[in-house]
């Protein structure tokens, strides 16, 4: 099999595929920012052949108008907004209404869509006895996970019927994930739920249900509900990453959106994806716990005799453009806070001896947002076991909208992959007796 790239007499690309003496000529589409992807659509119907492609890596699922990422670059758009631009004039809660609708709101608009996060922020008293039905050590994500997929039993519209219908549910899940959030720990820890407050902004609304206590209530520190605000904001959307497509797969049987989240939350969970910032604390309590040099440490990365979590990416070969934002927030804002965290000291030592390590430069090796939202969580007094809840929280505004475009597509099928069979032969049933 080979294949070439040729231009069509109509100046559109098309690639060739040779196979044993057959030709087929594949569109090449092109995207907004001059991305190319040979599409294959009819490759099975024409050849008899599947593409082989172990982990998606050069596969791409779908047409997206919501998030662009280049790798080589460093770059994070927004529906076209650069994530730096966002990151230092928006907020959550404004970034959210741009990824699933597309345009930046008008203030009316900002108002009316804050206005619904405040009126669902509450739960349906019913929730509150669910909670109770989990076990004291049930990690939060689990929670988290079953309680929206509960939540979408409580008078949900049809999503779809219409789109102020819409912006309804989207608000709701926006809105109580965080209050689900946040009673999952209360629950995790054996303290009663705290209630949300009408006149807290969504970030310091979180806080005061994370930490206030029903007879102390806390006044929510404005640096620190600003960094909460940048680390949700920052990891709002990530384009075509495992929870998000899992979102589009499940959105693309028909099941609805708070089903399909659910299931996001369910594969952001591992370590290798949103559990990565929990990975990087638990490499430095390792060090701290077990008293290793930080400098004999690197050298073991460096004889891959241990893992350096937090440092490089998937997606970006050069710099993780939210990493760098965070990294800029964490020396304005650590001070500030006046927290004395050995384990933030041990950080900050690793991250300035690996940036001056030839061997880390030289491998693009750079901190990356787990890095540091980490660190920052860490400081605003989040628990670790928290870490990925903080990311489905931020993450819940990118699943809706991929939700929302895939759904509102007429062209869009049921996600189906098909496979290479590699197991046995047709072979004939053993009746017991005969079996060795």
């Amino acid at each position: 099999m080979s294949t070439s790239t040729t231009m069509s007499p109509t100046t559109s690309k098309t690639a060739k595929l040779t196979l044993d003496d057959k030709t087929l000529d594949l569109p090449v589409v092109v995207g907004t920012e001059n991305e190319h992807g040979i599409d294959i659509g009819s490759l099975r119907k024409n050849t008899g052949c599947i593409t082989l492609d172990s982990g998606y890596e050069n596969t791409g699922s779908c047409k997206s108008a919501i998030t662009y990422i280049d790798g080589e670059k460093g770059i994070l758009r927004y529906r076209g907004i650069p994530i730096e631009q966002l990151a230092e004039n928006s907020s959550f809660v404004e970034t959210a209404y741009l990824l699933i609708f597309g345009e930046l709101p008008t203030k009316t608009q900002l108002e009316k869509f804050s206005a619904r996060l405040t009126e669902h922020q509450m739960l349906h008293e019913g929730l509150h006895a669910t909670f109770s039905g989990f076990p004291a050590k049930a990690s939060p994500m689990a929670i988290l996970s079953a309680m929206i997929n509960t939540a979408g039993c409580y008078s949900i519209p049809d999503e779809g019927a219409d789109a102020r219908d819409f912006e309804n549910v989207a608000a709701r899940l926006i809105s109580q994930v965080r209050t689900i959030a946040a009673a999952s720990y209360k629950v995790s820890i054996g303290e009663p739920m705290i209630y949300p407050k009408q006149n807290l902004s969504y970030c310091a609304n979180f806080l005061h249900m994370m930490f206030s206590k029903p007879y102390g209530e806390i006044d929510p520190d404005p640096e620190i509900v600003r960094a909460l605000n940048q680390i949700l904001l920052l990891h709002a959307d990530h384009e075509q990453n495992c929870s998000t497509s899992t979102v589009r797969m499940v959105a693309s049987s028909g099941a609805n959106l708070f089903a399909a989240t659910s299931a996001g939350v369910c594969a952001l969970w591992g370590w290798r994806h949103g559990g990565a910032n929990v990975e990087v604390l638990n490499m430095l309590d390792h060090i701290t716990r077990n008293k290793i040099d930080v400098k004999a440490f690197v050298q073991s990365v460096k004889n891959k005799e241990a893992k350096l979590m937090g440092f490089g990416h998937r997606v970006y070969k050069n710099f993780d453009p939210r990493a760098k934002i965070l990294a800029a927030a964490s020396e304005k804002i650590l001070p500030k806070l006046g927290v004395k965290d050995p384990m933030l000291d041990l950080a900050r030592h690793l991250q300035d001896i690996a940036l001056s390590d030839s061997y880390f430069k030289d491998r693009n090796l750079y901190p990356n947002v787990d890095f540091y939202s980490g660190i920052l969580m860490r400081a605003m007094g989040i628990p670790v076991s928290m870490f990925t809840v903080m990311f489905a929280i931020g993450r819940m505004p990118g699943w809706i909208a991929q939700y929302k475009e895939l759904t509102e597509n007429p062209d869009s099928r049921i996600d189906r992959p098909r496979q290479i069979y590699v197991g046995k032969p047709k072979r004939d049933y053993t009746p017991m007796d005969k079996r060795g």
